[in-house]
């Protein structure tokens, strides 16, 4: 890892300690209070905040709170029928952030990977480490370690195509990490930039993954609601099964995917991974 990928993993850290002492109660604290809970001066907690998020501790507090996800689906719920029928324009991820997306063959999925060379490298992300692979065509899996280890989330990635060939090659992949992330444009995942994604899997996976891909930045929904959107209503269980399987997080957004009740659900990379990302996104929506 660099030292910029410390630093990052840094203002997560400071970030994951500030979820458990809201969720411990701390969701009423002062900044003064809530800096001195961790160690730091008030005035440098709300620098690392302000460089990572772009907003102040205590106005970033409200989106970490778990009632957030309850606002989210009573404020910002995503109808995807709606979505789809405008061909996914707008805010969904589909227009803002790729050139093109596409699906790898039955045959390569078929055949775990067989024949494809992936490449693999580590970049910096306002959620901790990134893992980022892709072949020549676009980015194809992206994981996160900051709750589940960097070993754990090589495992995982290389483990969805096991016939393919890995090759560590950060440069050729810099530029859709750094357009995925946003770096530069002090916004993540922000603008319309010239990244392509490359995705594998079971058509019912890349049906699910479809639907994710039209719920703009800022929203959520429901995993009934993209059942219902895919043509299988009754499915729940089984769309809940494939956002958890979607190799390329944040960029397909399937932690804009939330219970009826309001409840987060899983998140294949940690559920403080999960909230952190919600709250990115509505800090940066302005809600």
């Amino acid at each position: 890892m660099t030292a910029l990928s410390d630093e990052n993993a840094y203002h997560y850290g400071v970030m994951r300690r500030a979820i458990d002492l809201i969720d411990a109660g701390g969701e009423k604290m002062t900044l003064e209070q809530l800096a001195g809970r961790m160690d730091m001066s008030p005035g440098h907690f709300q620098r690392v905040f302000s460089a990572w998020v772009g907003v102040s501790p205590k106005r970033y507090q409200q989106y970490l709170m778990l009632g957030h996800a309850r606002t989210l689906l009573r404020e910002r719920f995503t109808t995807l029928e709606a979505a789809q029928e405008t061909g996914l324009s707008g805010g969904g991820r589909l227009h803002d952030l790729f050139l093109r997306w596409e699906a790898m063959s039955p045959g390569a999925y078929a055949r775990g990977g067989a024949g494809l060379e992936i490449f693999w490298g580590w970049f910096d992300s306002p959620f901790g480490p990134a893992l980022v692979m892709g072949t020549r065509r676009g980015i194809c899996g992206i994981g996160f370690a900051a709750e589940t280890g960097a070993e754990a989330t090589m495992d995982d990635l290389r483990g969805r195509w096991p016939g393919a060939r890995f090759a560590e090659d950060p440069d050729m992949l810099r530029p859709w990490a750094h357009a995925a992330f946003g770096v530069g444009d002090g916004k993540a995942g922000g603008g319309k930039v010239g990244a392509s994604l490359v995705l594998m899997g079971a058509p019912f996976q890349i049906k699910v993954w479809e639907a994710l891909l039209a719920i703009p930045s800022g929203h959520v929904t429901t995993y009934s609601e993209i059942a219902r959107s895919i043509g299988n209503p009754r499915a729940v269980r089984a769309v809940g099964t494939a956002v958890g399987r979607n190799p390329v997080s944040w960029l397909i957004p399937c932690h804009r995917a939330l219970r009826k009740s309001g409840g987060l659900g899983g998140y294949h990379w940690g559920l403080p991974v999960k909230r952190a990302m919600l709250a990115y996104e509505s800090a940066h929506a302005g809600l």
